[in-house]
Formats: C-alpha cells, sequence, structure tokens
C-alpha cells in the first residue's frame, strides 16, 4: 500500500519520511489558478488568474490579491476559504506588532516568518489539517523590495521570481528565460501578464486577472483598479 495506509494520519510520518496530508495540500495548491510574482529592482509585481465559474458571479466581489499591510501585499493559489483564515491571522499579527512598536511597521521577513510559523503548526497538531494553499508574500521595507513563498509545511523561501498553480512548471520555465536582476518594475509587470498568457484560455483582460504592486513609495496597490 505504500504510503496510502498513512494518508488519514495527519501526524504520523510514513516510513519514507513524509507526512502524507501535507503531499494533498500540496495537490490543491496544484490545482488551483495559476500565481506568481517577480521582484524587480525598483519593486515587486505579483499576479494571478481569476477564472470565475459562471458569467453571472460578480468579478469585483472576488479579490484574489489582498492588503496586509498598507506595504505588504499576498496572492495565493489553492483553497480560497483556507487563505482568508491566513489572511485574518496575518493582519491580527501585523496590528499587535505596530500596537508594540507604534509607528513602525512589521518587517516583510518577520509577517513572513509569523504566517509561516501559523502553517507549520497545522501540520502537528491533532483535529486539524493543513491550509491548502501556497503564497506569494510581497513587499517593501528597509531592506528593499522583498518575496517570499510560503507552502503549506510552513516552509519559505525568499525568491527572484516565483510561480505555482496548475500551470507552474510552464511558468517557471517562462520567468527562467525573462528574469534579469536589473529589471525595472513596468519590465515585471509586462512580463508577468506574458507568463499569464502561457496556457490561458481565452482572452486575458481587467476582469480575469488580478495584479498588485508595490513600488519605492511602499504603498503596495493593486495595478488594474
Amino acid at each position: 500500500m505504500g504510503d496510502s495506509q498513512y494518508s488519514f494520519s495527519l501526524t504520523t510520518f510514513s516510513p519514507t519520511g513524509k507526512l502524507v496530508q501535507i503531499e494533498h495540500a500540496l495537490t490543491a495548491v496544484g490545482s488551483g489558478q495559476t500565481s506568481l510574482g517577480i521582484k524587480a529592482a525598483n519593486g515587486v509585481v505579483i499576479a494571478t488568474e481569476k477564472k470565475l465559474p459562471s458569467i453571472l458571479v460578480d468579478e469585483s466581489s472576488v479579490q484574489k490579491i489582498q492588503n496586509l499591510t498598507p506595504n505588504i501585499g499576498v496572492v495565493y493559489s489553492g483553497m480560497g476559504p483556507d487563505f482568508r483564515v491566513l489572511v485574518r491571522k496575518s493582519r491580527k499579527q501585523a496590528e499587535q506588532y505596530h500596537r508594540l512598536y507604534k509607528v513602525e511597521p512589521i518587517p516583510v521577513t518577520q509577517l513572513v516568518r509569523e504566517t509561516a510559523a501559523v502553517m507549520q503548526e497545522f501540520t502537528q497538531s491533532g483535529g486539524v489539517r493543513p491550509f491548502g494553499v501556497s503564497l506569494l508574500v510581497a513587499g517593501f521595507d528597509d531592506k528593499g523590495p522583498q518575496l517570499y513563498q510560503v507552502d503549506p509545511s510552513g516552509s519559505y523561501f525568499s525568491w527572484k521570481a516565483s510561480a505555482m498553480g496548475k500551470n507552474v512548471s510552464n511558468a517557471k520555465t517562462f520567468l527562467e528565460k525573462r528574469y534579469t536582476d536589473d529589471m525595472e518594475l513596468d519590465d515585471a509587470v509586462h512580463t508577468a501578464i506574458l507568463t499569464l498568457k502561457e496556457g490561458f484560455e481565452g482572452q486575458i483582460s481587467g476582469k480575469n486577472i488580478e495584479i498588485g504592486i508595490i513600488g519605492a513609495d511602499k504603498q503596495f496597490r493593486h495595478a488594474l483598479s
């Protein structure tokens, strides 16, 4: 039976050293819509597909890119309800930091670390399951532009450019060919749109994609709003 007999236990390692529920969470991420992030020399852009289940859905009610703080934004691939829980927890952590240190906003790395700790906690507790989302967190602080990816296991890494979701392999291959260290924010936005076009069915517009950017002004905003 291999690892399958361990798939119903979150806290039991399989003989191959895996927590199989995390593999299932990563499958949920891989079946989600494509999201990506690109760190430029003067900012960061994150972008995602926003394909609605029906033409009757009001597209303005669906937002896959959210602000965590005025200078930090996040996008996800995977399960939307899980994303909302993590956004709420991350915003609470950022507000606690702000209340303690007053005018100083929470550093990007620290907020990523706190969010990853929440996700990791859900891999070792009974009665819960891992979050079925991966996150791309984009921010700009005293250390400059930053881009992090956080996975359901709680692992996180800093990236120059990354992608996740169902078209991840084509998107990452495209980014590897197009990315340069001296890329400016405008070029990063253009590259993000071109990357989403890889494997995209239909015409790209502001109704079926979302783009968020943050530049040297340290204010995260939706580029298409």
